[in-house]
């Protein structure tokens, strides 16, 4: 079974989705994190952002590993160092390359295989997966998401304003809506979850009862 969850940054899709992919058992995806492993590597190699194909030459030679909620790039667990703000400003080179695209969407597949997944990023639904069992799409309010991503950053240890939490955010959406790849949309068939006021519990709750009604029955879900 292959689950998707799809949605603008801040709407908790990430933290939704590694803990449905607990509470199922499934293998959980954080495809975003794969974007930005690349990124880092580019970084690291010292890669002319401007040479769109050294990076995609780059990308088919990594290492890229998911393992439970890490990120594993050529042996290291980068998963604190792809979430630097550093690494930050230069992921739209790796997410809005075709080539690179391509290459990890496919991998993607690979890593889902035949097995129970739980998938998440902003194309999942319309690209990686678009057969996938059942299909979300999580998303919060402006004032919610700048919320969440303050106290994020502030856990980081980062200093910033609402109001530049707020521009920053403004400008992630018109990208991300505009990227002439792997736009962020809503599949037509995906389920919208807003998530304002909600406990991660709860959207979990959401999420596997309406799974459940989808598919009749729910593999690893122990909550009967």
């Amino acid at each position: 079974m292959i689950i998707t969850i799809d949605g603008p940054a801040g709407a908790g899709k990430s933290t939704v989705a590694a803990a449905l992919a607990r509470r199922l058992g499934f293998q959980y995806l954080d495809t975003g994190a794969m974007y930005r492993a690349v990124a880092l590597a580019g970084l690291r190699h010292g890669v002319d952002w401007q040479r769109p194909e050294a990076l995609a030459e780059l990308a088919t030679t990594l290492d890229i590993q998911l393992v439970e909620d890490r990120v594993v790039l050529e042996g290291e667990d980068v998963s604190r160092a792809i979430r630097t703000p550093e690494v930050t400003a230069i992921t739209r080179y790796s997410a809005d390359n075709a080539a690179v695209r391509a290459h990890l969407v496919a991998l993607q597949r690979a890593m889902a295989g035949h097995r129970n997944v739980v998938t998440e990023g902003r194309d999942q639904g319309t690209v990686a997966f678009p057969d996938a069992d059942c299909k979300f799409f999580l998303t919060a309010s402006p004032q919610e998401r700048a919320r969440r991503r303050l106290a994020d950053l502030r856990h980081q240890g980062e200093t910033a304003t609402v109001e530049e939490v707020f521009a920053a955010q403004r400008r992630r959406d018109a990208q991300d809506a505009a990227r002439p790849v792997g736009p962020l949309a809503k599949a037509p068939d995906a389920v919208e979850v807003v998530t304002d006021q909600m406990t991660i519990e709860q959207v979990v709750d959401q999420l596997v009862e309406l799974i459940r009604r989808r598919t009749g029955s729910l593999p690893g879900d122990g909550r009967g």
